[in-house]
């Protein structure tokens, strides 16, 4: 896809509301949905995983113990994941006091943040548009050429462990590209 066409289709996505609209739980649905290859998969608790690739950047997580309520311990049952493309995007979103975007230790090491439905509404619909656009854009990019931080092992996919472990029959270029295991 040519990035005419690209920024064609998420100026789509962008103009449909206006700015100053505060986001809502159902906007996610629409401009999810609304990228290019996107699929919908319904998770074992009923929760929608929006994915690219057959890659997840964003999805309506179950309760989990790591995302309490600090005074009654009771597990937030309305957290939503967002893909980020750096761990530097993540810091500036959840670091900022004022942002409604968190982490858990479950997620260090992971380039996602996190965000309660029930706190949506203080973003706009034009941030949580950018948002969207950004966890899409960060599973469809192609992997960088230097893999190291990329995913917890540091290789962005199977086929890079194989390189790494020295036992595969790529390219050597492709080989070359990945500092070799033990």
């Amino acid at each position: 896809m040519t990035t005419a066409k690209l920024a064609s289709i998420l100026r789509g996505v962008t103009s449909k509301r206006t700015p100053e609209k505060p986001a809502q739980v159902d906007d996610i649905a629409e401009l999810a949905s609304a990228m290019p290859g996107v699929t919908v998969e319904i998770g074992p608790a009923g929760n929608a995983v929006y994915q690219v690739r057959r890659k997840s950047f964003v999805f309506f997580r179950t309760p989990r113990p790591d995302a309490f309520d600090p005074d009654t311990g009771e597990r937030y049952t309305d957290v939503i994941v967002f893909w980020v493309e750096s761990d530097e995007d993540k810091l500036a979103l959840v670091q900022d006091d004022s942002s409604p975007y968190f982490t858990t230790p479950h997620f260090d090491g992971h380039r996602s943040v996190l965000l309660r439905a029930s706190r949506i509404g203080v973003i706009s619909r034009t941030e949580l548009t950018e948002l969207i656009q950004d966890a899409w854009l960060a599973r469809t990019r192609p992997p960088s050429p230097h893999l190291a931080g990329r995913t917890r092992s540091g290789l962005a996919s199977p086929a890079d462990f194989v390189c790494w472990l020295g036992r595969c029959d790529h390219r050597a270029e492709r080989c070359g590209s990945v500092e070799k295991g033990p």
